[in-house]
């Protein structure tokens, strides 16, 4: 065997380097797609638009009528309610606040099967000049062709 160059070493190095990061990220890639993933991905973005429209019949349309949904607050206390309460309190929310309210997605994170799917998204309100983050993750089920949300546990900063 012959004595290898450094810089020969040092191109083979890199080459290797290069490869891996070619060939990582695929390895590493995140969970693949839900098969109804673009649906999923508008059902969320509707649940977030007829909110910030202050659209209430739409946005009860989103729940299934047996949904329960829970507040983490943030030191670890929970708050739970049934859909007519939950949407009664999103109702009066809108009506008492001074300036209108917009919640935007951030971030989705979706997987499950054909009947149920679990959905983590991060989100940011805006009320005026101020601004609140959270998560809500959903539990949503087969509704025909579209989805409906079964579970909501969500928390803020």
């Amino acid at each position: 065997m012959f004595p290898q160059h450094p810089l020969h070493r040092s191109l083979s190095l890199l080459a290797v380097a290069l490869l891996a990061l070619v060939l990582i990220p695929s390895c590493g890639a995140d969970t693949p797609k839900h098969p109804d993933d673009t649906n999923i991905r508008a059902f969320l973005d509707r649940y977030f638009s007829t909110w910030s429209a202050q659209d209430m019949e739409g946005y009860g349309a989103c729940f299934d009528s047996q949904a329960r949904i829970l507040f983490v607050d943030k030191d670890g206390s929970v708050m739970t309610q049934g859909l007519t309460d939950f949407l009664h309190g999103q109702k009066l929310g809108h009506q008492q606040s001074s300036v209108p309210m917009v919640e935007k997605p951030l971030t989705k994170e979706i997987m499950g099967d054909g009947r149920v799917v679990q959905a983590k998204v991060t989100w940011l309100l805006t009320k005026g000049s101020s601004e609140t983050r959270g998560t809500d993750y959903f539990t949503l089920k087969r509704e025909g062709q579209g989805w409906k949300i079964v579970a909501l546990v969500f928390n803020n900063d």
